[in-house]
């Protein structure tokens, strides 16, 4: 008998809290959204603005502030979000007192890739971003890759040119010619390096490391027209034309 009564009172509390709880959301969900707030994480792209997020957070054609909370579709809205170009990672939730909080993660562009008829930055997923009129980004211009192989391969060597801080800041074009080889335009002068096809990455930047450390103390690094780390184990360069008579 008493196992009875405590298995009846177990489950009448059962009911209970589950009436509770029922009763709660319920009147939780009659409550309207009262304000709306768009973070973005850390970082320095501003491609998304405050009020182009909130031009995404349309439910029923309607922005989704004043409207209840049970009819906000939360996960249609956070698709929404994700669907944008420049939108990595969304999350959108609601809290217990009426706000809908929308945390952003902005793509990072690592290249901007400018060919005949379009141009657009990729991130490091290769993924395509279009170019914005709120943001331009800092990255190197890319010209010559034309595929998804090729822009793999460009990703490959980006990733290793921001290996080094020097060269992360140096490096400010890529060129790719019809030979599969690159050639780098730089910051500190007018003259390009000779980089050649993405093979012997570490071995050539070591080389250009060791060049680099030459030339800048010594301060001829703007006498030259090229430098070439294509061959194995020497960097050929030339000289501006004003410098060879």
């Amino acid at each position: 008998m008493k196992t009875l009564l405590t298995y009846v009172s177990f489950l009448l509390l059962l009911l209970f809290i589950s009436f509770l709880y029922g009763f709660t959301t319920s009147k939780n969900g009659l409550k309207k959204v009262k304000n709306t707030v768009i973070q973005f994480e850390e970082g320095d792209n501003n491609f998304l603005t405050h009020s182009m997020v909130d031009k995404m957070l349309i439910q029923n054609s309607e922005f989704v502030k004043n409207q209840q909370k049970r009819v906000v579709n939360l996960h249609f809205l956070e698709t929404n979000v994700c669907g944008n170009p420049y939108v990595e990672k969304a999350t959108v939730y609601l809290t217990i007192d009426g706000v809908l909080k929308t945390l952003i993660n902005q793509r990072k562009p690592i290249a901007r890739i400018v060919n005949k008829y379009e141009s657009y930055y990729v991130d490091e997923f290769g993924i395509a971003i279009p170019l914005s009129e709120n943001f331009s980004a800092r990255v190197p211009l890319v010209s010559g890759v034309k595929d998804s192989e090729g822009i793999s391969e460009l990703i490959e060597l980006i990733k290793k040119i921001e290996n080094y801080d020097f060269f992360k800041k140096e490096i400010i074009g890529i060129q790719k010619n019809s030979k599969n080889e690159y050639i780098f335009i730089v910051r500190s002068g007018e003259y390009k390096v000779l980089f050649g096809k993405h093979k012997n990455v570490a071995v050539k930047f070591k080389k250009l490391i060791a060049f680099y450390n030459k030339a800048l103390i010594d301060k001829t690094i703007k006498k030259y027209k090229t430098i070439n780390v294509k061959y194995h184990n020497q960097v050929v360069c030339t000289k501006q034309k004003q410098d060879e008579k």
